[in-house]
This record gives structure tokens, C-alpha cells and sequence, in this order.
């Protein structure tokens, strides 16, 4: 399958539960919230609600209120359309309906978050038993420091030791 058709079969399964939650508990079909889910599966990645507020407002000329983008963003959490990710200092959201399990590796010096794949944790994962839970994905942190951090600190060292020998 091409990814765009892959893409628009993932669009029309989230669009089927959005439709599916808002008739069901006869909430309006409003326009916002569809171009809302729609910018979402169109960002590769993770993204800031100013991010998502941002491609709304360029992409689809479709403005928002921050408060909209919050509350719909919580609707999607709640549908597990959407994660949220408490990074270093930053809330940043992802799409996760094709997705629900994968690690990120996430520098504590700069917070440059990488996602990795890990095909022995979700083998893992997989194979563990727990007891009265149903498991329907994961997120792993691997915190640490990414090699542009550690060259920096690297420099900085044979610097000071430089001058620590030529004093």
C-alpha cells in the first residue's frame, strides 16, 4: 500500500471515530473539529498546540482559538487519537492511531527528543503477562545526552585542561 493511500485509510478510521463519539453522545459535528483532526494526521511527528495552530492557520487557512485547539486535543486524547508528551519543559502532542507504541530518546542538556525504534522492547512488551490489564500500547523515555551535547562537552573539557596546564 502507498503511503498516501495509507494515509487517507488512517484519516478515514479516525474520522470514523470522531463520528462515531460525537453522534453517540449527541455532540455537534462541528468543522473545527475535523480540520483540527485532519492538521494533526498531517504533521509528521510531535507538535506544539502553537505548532498545530500554526498549520491550521497556513495550510488549511482555518484559524482557531487556543482554547478550541485545547479542548479538541483533549476530546482526541480521550478517543486515543492523540499523546501527549511532557518533554523537558514542553507539552507536545502526537498522532497515535497507527502508532500507539514506540521510544524516544530525549537529550537532557539541549531536549532534542529523537523517536527509535526498539523492535526487542515491543517484543518484549508484547510477550509480558499482566495481570487484569489490557495493554494498548506504550511510550518509553530514554533519557541521556545526544552526541552534539557531548562533543560540546568534550571541547569544553580539553579546553579547561589546556589551561589548567598552562597555568
Amino acid at each position: 500500500m502507498k503511503t498516501s493511500e495509507r494515509n487517507d485509510s488512517i484519516l478515514q478510521a479516525v474520522e470514523g471515530i470522531l463520528d462515531h463519539y460525537l453522534e453517540t453522545n449527541k455532540h455537534r459535528k462541528t468543522p473545527e473539529r475535523y480540520a483540527i483532526l485532519r492538521a494533526v494526521y498531517s504533521i509528521d511527528g510531535h507538535f506544539t498546540l502553537d505548532e498545530l495552530g500554526e498549520k491550521l492557520t497556513a495550510d488549511y487557512k482555518f484559524p482557531v482559538s487556543r482554547a478550541t485547539l485545547y479542548n479538541t486535543l483533549n476530546l482526541f486524547l480521550e478517543l486515543r487519537l492523540v499523546i501527549r508528551h511532557r518533554f523537558q519543559g514542553s507539552t507536545k502532542y502526537e498522532a497515535c492511531y497507527a502508532d500507539n507504541s514506540h521510544c524516544h530518546q530525549i537529550c537532557t542538556m539541549c531536549g532534542k527528543e529523537t523517536e527509535v525504534r526498539a523492535p526487542e522492547i515491543t517484543k518484549a512488551i508484547e510477550q509480558l503477562h499482566l495481570k487484569r490489564f489490557r495493554k494498548d500500547g506504550y511510550t518509553l523515555y530514554i533519557y541521556g545526552i545526544c552526541s552534539t551535547c557531548q562533543a560540546t562537552i568534550t571541547r569544553q573539557k580539553k579546553k579547561t585542561n589546556k589551561q589548567e596546564k598552562n597555568d
